[in-house]
């Protein structure tokens, strides 16, 4: 049983979404410490003039804990965020079919970081049609740090093989007590496919919802058709 692990992320990207795609069950990490200047509460869109960044303002103090992070809702960020994604998106296919989740998912006022991460992650997944089980480390309550801690997330939910970036292998894991436990680890030599894209020339990595605005239903099939480099 291939397991993927990922922290919440805000509007995901297709790495994110094709571990999902590719595993038979995704343990979101909801409770580790909050990284300042990942992707947890940030991402990518395609405007027209390329690639550009979308951040929620959070309140979030050193080693704090992800679940303990709230937004901060003095910036209005809701609405330029909306209206971003509007201006990028308003022409393309399947912007009226998504438009009315994106309208009301930034009309409410969020307080915590993982409700709106975890409304948006419901969402995709249920657009692209993913059945992939998910599972919540918070709910979990498996002990440990670091790959102790994977290791055992991953053994709790059936699991004997893992699912991750290259990235992770070279900064963090200890691959020998994944090897100890009998967990296999698969590498994610993953190149995102070139798809339709608004405004030019095509510009790789961003969010979800650039794949999902321009090709609707067929998301899934271009997430799946990504290279292995």
């Amino acid at each position: 049983m291939l397991v993927a692990i990922h922290q919440l992320h805000y509007l995901p990207w297709l790495r994110y979404v094709e571990k999902i795609a590719r595993a038979d069950v995704f343990i979101v990490l909801d409770d580790i410490q909050y990284n300042k200047g990942g992707w947890q509460n940030r991402n990518k869109i395609k405007a027209a003039d390329g690639p550009l960044l979308l951040t929620v303002p959070v309140l979030a103090k050193d080693q704090q804990r992800l679940d303990e992070v709230r937004i901060n809702n003095t910036i209005d960020w809701r609405r330029k965020h909306f209206r971003s994604i509007e201006q990028a998106y308003r022409s393309s296919p399947y912007w009226a079919e998504h438009a009315p989740f994106l309208a009301a998912t930034y009309d409410h006022e969020w307080t915590a970081l993982n409700d709106l991460n975890k409304h948006m992650l419901n969402y995709f997944m249920n657009a692209l049609g993913l059945r992939t089980p998910v599972r919540y480390s918070s709910e979990l309550e498996v002990p440990g740090i670091a790959t102790e801690r994977l290791s055992s997330l991953i053994r709790a939910v059936g699991g004997d093989a893992y699912y991750t970036g290259t990235y992770a292998v070279d900064s963090y894991l200890d691959m020998g007590l994944f090897e100890n436990n009998g967990i296999q680890v698969l590498l994610q030599h993953w190149t995102p496919p070139i798809h339709p894209q608004l405004h030019g020339d095509f510009a790789p990595d961003l969010s979800i919802l650039d794949v999902l605005l321009n090709c609707g239903p067929t998301t899934l099939d271009v997430i799946r058709t990504g290279g292995q480099s």
